[in-house]
């Protein structure tokens, strides 16, 4: 596993990003290469620790603790460090079927339970993958690779994000013929339009990786919404199989007075109207546009962070991140141990950029909005906020209790709602028949992927719930492997 002495003879080091000043004038990536020899070095920091907690991918405490597709990250590490790069790849993609993705937009849980991480910063596992995937297109070493025989199976897979590219990748590879149906102009799903091009580039990346499945027989149908020009049932009768991967898309909103004000979006309207112009040839052609707005994100995930680089991207005159939770510690608390996923303070791209711009990081703490006010055209001029305290409530658990005299009104011609997702819209499931759980997603036991209506499989956010792009493949890898064995009675795939 990388250098015996490595984690003390070299230092943890990421790969320079361009500064945040710069970047935020175009839609390009923000990451630099590093070179061959420091990216060796960082592989050598991988330790003989006996027990690689980096991938056993499982959830402690509400988070990933390791890699939940089970990277072989000690293999690969140490392959990197001898200068096998064509094996590390072979490793990389026997667990992964996109390590482009994953080393790109996924939050590197394995490095939150990297034991080197116990004493000292972890090894670099995000950046190696990324890298490791990168050398591979760059040297040809990432083929189509067509099955060599024909079942005469056809599978349906309703959706292409994450989930639904791996559980055709992998059906497709086990010789079935699969067809991916996507509601939206192009495939990709979250991956297309739920991430912005500066993280993950749509062209040379995603659409790269569609072609590829293109070639080895896997069919795409853009602008297939089952359930309105696609009848659900249909799907049922023409082919053997179907896959649900539609993703947990309908978000959760803001019940306060001025909801309905113009100038109040869902982030995934903003951030799906800014791709698809940026891809049309046209980024100043959003449809909803920040320029010299003050822009409000409400919610400090992922999503409010790429709501926030997309905001400064488009010239907004000023930006406010508020997040009811409080600010985490700047190193991990006493209740939240390793291997468990550090809940610490951590500035990401979009909050980097705002504070080069604005002089801080725009991001709010223990706050909740009240009320949007609107002016007499009935669009949204500013916010009114409060603070909150963490109390323990009638049940025990912490409930946010408003601090007296706490109230704020804040400018805002631009508020962005990104406050995480209830669950999968509910029209195709009802169209298909298949049972829901109490929180209104598919009902399915992880592991089997079966739906209540036999020969439909779901898997995915639609399935669990919000989560990571790791868990949207480790599930539809499995599905793709129960729905292999539905239809052959046995299945070689992992």
């Amino acid at each position: 596993m990388g250098k015996p002495t490595g984690f003390i003879e070299y230092l943890r080091e990421l790969p320079v990003d361009r500064a945040p000043l710069e970047r935020v004038r175009d839609w390009k990536e923000f990451h630099f290469h590093m070179d061959e020899k420091r990216l060796r070095h960082q592989a050598a920091r991988c330790m003989d620790c006996g027990v690689p907690f980096c991938h056993t991918g499982k959830l402690m405490n509400g988070g990933a603790s390791g890699c939940p597709i089970n990277n072989l990250i000690p293999e690969w590490n140490d392959l990197v460090y001898r200068g096998l790069w064509r094996e590390a790849l072979e490793r990389l993609l026997k667990t992964n079927n996109f390590p482009e993705f994953t080393g790109r937009v996924c939050p590197a849980p394995c490095e939150g339970s990297c034991v080197l991480g116990i004493t000292s910063p972890p090894v670099t596992i995000k950046t190696l993958e990324s890298a490791i995937i990168d050398r591979g297109w760059e040297e040809g070493w990432v083929v189509p690779m067509p099955p060599p025989v024909r079942t005469g199976k056809k599978v349906a897979v309703i959706g292409s994000g994450p989930a639904g590219l791996a559980a055709a990748a992998q059906l497709n590879r086990a010789g079935h013929s699969v067809t991916v149906l996507e509601r939206e102009d192009r495939p990709g799903g979250l991956l297309m339009y739920g991430i912005p091009n500066m993280k993950l580039d749509k062209r040379d990346v995603v659409l790269r990786r569609i072609k590829l499945m293109e070639q080895e027989g896997v069919k795409f149908l853009c602008n297939a919404h089952v359930g309105e020009n696609v009848e659900a049932m249909l799907l049922r009768r023409d082919f053997d199989a179907v896959v649900i991967c539609t993703g947990a898309t309908v978000p959760r909103d803001l019940p306060v007075e001025g909801r309905n004000l113009e100038g109040v979006h869902f982030a995934m309207e903003y951030l799906t109207g800014s791709t698809k112009s940026l891809l049309d040839g046209g980024a100043d052609n959003a449809p909803i546009h920040a320029r010299d707005l003050d822009v409000v994100v409400i919610g400090g995930g992922d999503t409010g962070t790429d709501c926030v680089g997309t905001a400064m991207r488009q010239g907004c005159r000023s930006l406010t991140q508020f997040e009811i939770l409080e600010r985490p510690p700047m190193e991990r608390a006493s209740d939240n141990p390793w291997p468990e996923w550090p809940r610490i303070y951590r500035l990401d791209y979009g909050q980097e950029e705002a504070a080069a711009k604005f002089g801080s990081d725009p991001r709010v703490y223990a706050t909740t909005i009240k009320r949007l006010l609107g002016d007499s055209s009935g669009r949204v001029q500013s916010l009114a906020t409060v603070q909150v305290r963490w109390e323990p409530g009638a049940n025990g658990r912490l409930a946010p209790a408003e601090v007296p005299g706490s109230e704020q009104t804040r400018p805002a011609q631009l508020v962005l709602l990104a406050m995480g997702f209830l669950g999968p819209e509910a029209s195709l499931l009802s169209d298909l028949g298949v049972a829901r759980d109490a929180r209104s997603n598919v009902a399915a036991e992880h592991g089997r992927f079966a739906t209540s209506v036999p020969g439909v499989f779901a898997a995915g956010d639609c399935r669990r719930g919000q989560s990571l792009i790791v868990w949207a493949i480790n599930e539809g890898r499995g599905a793709a492997r129960e729905c292999d064995r539905y239809l052959m009675g046995t299945t070689d795939l992992p």
